[in-house]
């Protein structure tokens, strides 16, 4: 049990070091990342007000697939759902996340619809 506390606590400070330099506004919101051994998710995240602006999860597919593309579905739905909000452009926040694998095709596929991060 004690080593289970020390990875989350470990977590939870890469998470914070990575969030110390980011902020998001309004016209540019901060994307959030969230990462489970089954899902993936994403928010758009306005700091000043402390309101969500859109999000999306791979829970939404239709049918199962793999981790991968259910990421890259995350970055394109949470593109389309920014674009209808008037978003242009995310601060990215990987939290404490690599930037590798799952995470880089979400990014990867928000780009590609148009988000500026």
């Amino acid at each position: 049990m004690n080593d289970r506390k020390k990875l989350i606590e470990k977590r939870e400070r890469r998470a914070i070091r990575t969030r110390a330099r980011i902020r998001g506004t309004a016209e540019r919101p901060r994307l959030s990342v969230f990462r489970s051994n089954k899902y993936m998710l994403a928010q758009l995240i306005d700091d000043v007000a402390g309101k969500t602006l859109a999000s999306a999860t791979s829970k939404e597919m239709k049918k199962k697939e793999p981790k991968l593309t259910g990421s890259a579905f995350v970055g394109k739905t949470i593109a389309e759902r920014a674009k209808a909000a008037g978003v242009t452009s995310a601060v990215f926040d990987r939290g404490s996340y690599r930037y590798h694998g799952r995470v880089k095709a979400l990014v990867e596929a928000a780009r590609n619809e148009g988000i500026n991060i």
